[in-house]
């Protein structure tokens, strides 16, 4: 059933008769017929039944040699390890004024000396060290006093050696 929309579709148009003149139609004939005749005559086989082999000239091929020269890479660096020894721990200098010897004997608490205020052990930058401070690996272990007098110990607290209240 078709669209009553849309137009039908146009007839289709009637066969134009050829209009080239009949001598041209006469040459492509003509050129056809010749070039199958060429193709038949150089596909036919020469003399008898048989072709002749074609006979080529071969020249050698030039010889090409190379040679490559590589060097070897430089192996690793091989290095002695040798095993550090610990340093000496420092020579602890204790300076007491006269003022300062006279305060020890007067005080006559016996507590060891070490209240003066002094530091035994002072940090690299010189300065006294305070309780929670992070201690060196040479003082693991050892005790002084904070500026102000007070006994701290080197422990190992929270992962971390720490000056501690003694």
């Amino acid at each position: 059933m078709a669209n009553p929309y849309t137009a039908p579709p146009p007839p289709p148009a009637p066969r134009q008769p050829d209009t080239r003149p009949l001598r041209r139609r006469k040459r492509v004939w003509l050129g056809g017929s010749g070039l199958f005749l060429a193709g038949l005559l150089v596909a036919a086989p020469g003399n008898g039944d048989e072709q002749q082999p074609v006979r080529t000239k071969v020249k050698a091929a030039p010889t090409v040699t190379m040679t490559v020269t590589t060097t070897p890479e430089p192996g690793p660096t091989v290095t002695e390890t040798v095993k550090a020894k610990p340093k000496p721990a420092p020579t602890v200098t204790v300076t007491r004024t006269a003022t300062a010897a006279a305060a020890d004997t007067d005080s006559g608490s016996g507590g060891g000396g070490d209240s003066t205020g002094t530091c035994s052990i002072v940090s690299n930058s010189g300065n006294c060290y305070s309780a929670g401070q992070f201690c060196r690996n040479s003082d693991h272990g050892a005790t002084t006093t904070t500026a102000d007098g007070t006994r701290i110990k080197c422990v190992y607290s929270a992962n971390a050696w720490r000056w501690k209240y003694a």
